[in-house]
């Protein structure tokens, strides 16, 4: 899809059976985001309740649609569908579960706009923070993220966090593999670093959602999590290199 200039950034939001408690995570993101954007919502299937909230939101302001992936169900397959339908130059994946802040979205997307691929929000670095959520999935989470950033040097202590901005044009010429959970944000992260191109973090303070249940599925995930955590390790790489890399490993994954 080309590139819109006048949005200067496109919100990604995968979304599961949210109904109307979508409704306050999209006036946040209202009220918080100063840049011109498009926000858009993917669910799998037209019957989701969460189209219904949407729908009645765009009828009075049109800078929020809705999209039915056409990819596969889940969220990685969501997200996919909506990053090949965004029209700016810059990319920011959120949830739907109000866990992230709003307001660091405009300061991502200027560290894009300065030449940054990939701008993380941080929940490990300095003046960041978790509040809440399974313990073991944050144990996991923060081990991988401060062993890439000390050992690979990946650009961010947060690696494994869905809440993160991207250079639209990178995102499309090195692609997404990830079809299962939320790898996509480790997966571009570790992609950034074996090209060394820029990454750059901010601190957040992320909340575990208010309502409803998280659909996070640690077991069923973990593969795909440890497969880029791996390849963030190595020799730097051309961009033809990285495509015959790949190439090679989706013979064995």
């Amino acid at each position: 899809m080309t590139v819109t200039p006048e949005v200067r950034l496109s919100i990604v939001m995968p979304a599961y059976r949210e109904g109307r408690a979508i409704d306050p995570i999209l006036a946040r993101i209202a009220e918080a985001v100063t840049l011109p954007f498009e926000a858009l919502i993917v669910v799998d299937t037209v019957d989701d309740p969460t189209v219904e909230a949407v729908e009645e939101l765009a009828r009075t302001d049109a800078r929020f649609r809705i999209l039915v992936n056409e990819y596969g169900r889940g969220p990685g397959n969501a997200i996919r569908y909506g990053v090949d339908h965004a029209a700016a130059t810059a990319i920011v994946v959120t949830m739907a579960d109000g866990s992230d802040d709003p307001r660091q979205i405009d300061d991502l997307v200027r560290l894009v706009e300065r030449g940054v691929v990939v701008a993380c929000a941080s929940r490990y670095m300095s003046g960041g923070q978790q509040v809440g959520g399974p313990a073991f999935k944050s144990f996991l989470s923060k081990t991988a993220g401060r062993s890439l950033h000390l050992l690979a040097r990946v650009g961010t202590s947060d690696a494994t966090n869905s809440f993160k901005a991207y250079s639209t044009e990178f995102v499309r010429t090195v692609g997404i593999e990830s079809r299962a959970g939320f790898a996509m944000g480790i997966e571009l992260t570790a992609k950034a670093r074996r090209l060394r191109l820029p990454v750059a973090e901010i601190p957040t303070i992320w909340l575990e959602r208010e309502q409803g249940v998280s659909n996070f599925k640690i077991a069923s995930w973990i593969p795909g999590y440890l497969r880029w955590y791996r390849f963030a390790f190595g020799r730097r790489l051309t961009m033809e290199e990285l495509e015959q890399k790949l190439a090679r490993d989706r013979e064995r994954f």
